[in-house]
């Protein structure tokens, strides 16, 4: 009987061995595994591992990689800093909430070369920003702020309450996107463009910041598919640009103009938009070359198109300028939304107005206002229950409009 105990001793005591020997085979294996890392692969930092997100983007090596942030609220008092290239920073949405409580001025994340040189040889390339949402205070600086950032992405982030511009990107020259985010309630600017070029801003929606969109100095700017509601100022701000275009896009009660051109404008479409309820429509104060085709102006309060003294060669064709008719004599909105206007000339030359429709605006469809207009054509209109000084226009050709 004791030899068999002895002998059932022997035998567990050498299964025993065994399984620990293939743990730990196991886990060399396991190790040996995790060393063999794919070549040329970068890091990725799990933020959570580090006392601060800003730890976190200084664990990147130079050659760039990805800083991964986990759900939560992260209070910061100074701002974040990103000063490499090719470096994507991602949250899990918004459940991912840097919250910059600084009250003096400070932006929250601001990207920029070490050097902080103002040159062409102080530039980063490659940052995506992607999937959180980012807020400050009436007291903070800007959200984001980006400076000589080329082909820089934000995508899927939310950007609120900041004292400055929500975006601020300063000479981000070559290739800017931003796609897909949620712009709110910044004191000043929604997204602010100075000095960029080839710039895509798309899918995003922007809500009750001060103006919306600010394209200053820059060039080439492809705006399409946003939705801009209830700004305090101007929805869409253009000035010393060419080559733009701004289409389907909703901009709704804007206490000022939903969409200005200005200083030296040039080459510029503004197509298929939706411009209702706005403080102003569209105001060309300095623009050339530039065509105003298939938007519906609906009470729109003031001068919903203006075309001033020192824009011309302006193309009008297939608009619609109406009031809230919706048919059998009846109106959708009540008696404080039922003024709508029309468009208006003071002085501009070189103009064609083709093809639109003017129904039920006041104080006129077309009002001659200040300088005289000359040169403009103004042809095969349709006007509805309105007034208009279209037959005033001296030096012009107006003929086959249905009044």
């Amino acid at each position: 009987m004791k030899r068999i105990h002895r002998s059932a001793l022997v035998l567990i005591t050498a299964v025993w061995i065994a399984c620990v020997v293939c743990l730990a085979a196991g886990h060399r294996g396991e190790a040996a595994s995790v060393a063999l890392r794919l070549a040329g692969a970068r890091a990725v930092i799990d933020a959570s591992r580090y006392e601060s997100i800003q730890a976190a983007i200084e664990a990147l090596p130079d050659e760039g990689g990805m800083v991964r942030l986990p759900p939560g609220t992260f209070e910061i008092k100074e701002p974040l800093r990103v000063a490499k290239s090719d470096v994507l920073i991602e949250g899990a949405g918004t459940a991912t909430h840097i919250k910059n409580v600084n009250a003096e001025g400070q932006s929250a994340l601001i990207l920029e070369h070490p050097s902080g040189a103002e040159s062409r040889q102080a530039e980063l390339w490659r940052i995506r920003l992607a999937n959180f949402r980012i807020t400050g205070n009436e007291k903070s600086g800007h959200g984001i702020e980006a400076k000589r950032i080329n082909e820089i992405f934000i995508d899927g982030v939310t950007v609120s309450y900041h004292g400055g511009d929500g975006i601020h990107l300063y000479y981000c020259y070559e290739d800017p996107r931003i796609c897909g985010s949620l712009i709110t309630y910044n004191k000043k600017t929604g997204l602010n463009l100075v000095g960029c070029h080839d710039v895509v801003v798309a899918a995003n929606q922007f809500e009750e910041n001060f103006n919306a969109v600010r394209f200053i100095d820059s060039f080439n700017l492809c705006m399409t598919g946003n939705n801009l509601d209830d700004h305090l100022g101007d929805g869409v701000v253009i000035e010393n640009s060419y080559g733009s275009i701004v289409s389907g896009n909703m901009i709704e009660e804007c206490n000022g103009t939903a969409i200005v051109l200005d200083r030296d404008c040039y080459g510029i479409a503004l197509s298929a938009n939706v411009i209702a309820h706005n403080g102003g429509g569209i105001e060309l104060r300095d623009a050339h070359g530039c065509a105003v085709s298939a938007n519906a102006f609906t009470i729109v309060r003031k001068n919903a198109l203006a075309i001033g003294p020192k824009s011309g060669r302006i193309t009008v064709t297939g608009n619609n300028f109406s009031d809230s008719y919706i048919g059998e004599g009846k109106v959708k909105r009540g008696t404080q939304d039922t003024v709508a206007a029309g468009m208006v000339l003071d002085g501009a030359v070189n103009i064609t107005v083709v093809g639109n429709l003017f129904s039920s605006v006041r104080p006129k469809a077309l009002t001659i206002d200040g300088q005289a207009s000359k040169r403009v054509l103004f042809a095969d209109n349709v006007l509805t229950d309105v007034v208009s000084d279209h037959k005033k226009l001296e030096g012009s050709l107006v003929e086959d409009n249905l009044d």
